[in-house]
């Protein structure tokens, strides 16, 4: 199913990985990126390390569980490993201190919990550097 999706967006052939041990979070994520973009879901970093053989990610969307879990040193490993990269935390909130510790360390944004289709679509399209989407709102009378 196509949510809302823009035709120059769902070619550009973006590769994003969603690297998340939570299978509801991860799946829903995949969801709301695989319309207009090349998207993975990965239980594990060790698994986001070898689907790189296949391709390099533009984008990793990384659970605060997992940075957690493997420290600061995994946000060095993917920019390593994947020059360019950018890397997105999805945390339970905007002031987790675990994403405040990912950003000083290199992470480029975080995505607060609950997700959304509209934020998630434009955090992810901010990083890819995509234009803002025109949104005419409808109302019914």
């Amino acid at each position: 199913m196509q949510i809302g999706v823009e035709t120059s967006r769902a070619v550009d052939n973006k590769r994003i990985y969603v690297v998340d041990d939570d299978e509801i979070a991860r799946a829903a994520l995949q969801f709301m990126l695989h319309d207009e973009n090349e998207t993975h879901e990965l239980a594990d970093v060790d698994a986001a390390l070898r689907k790189s053989a296949f391709g390099a990610p533009d984008v990793i969307l990384l659970s605060t569980n997992l940075l957690r879990l493997h420290g600061v040193a995994v946000i060095d490993t993917f920019k390593t490993r994947f020059p360019g990269v950018k890397l997105l935390l999805v945390a339970p909130s905007q002031s987790d201190p675990v994403a405040a510790d990912g950003l000083q360390h290199g992470a480029d944004a975080v995505l607060a919990k609950p997700l959304t289709v509209e934020t998630t679509r434009k955090k992810v399209d901010r990083l890819l550097g995509r234009t803002a989407r025109t949104v005419i709102p409808i109302h019914a009378a």
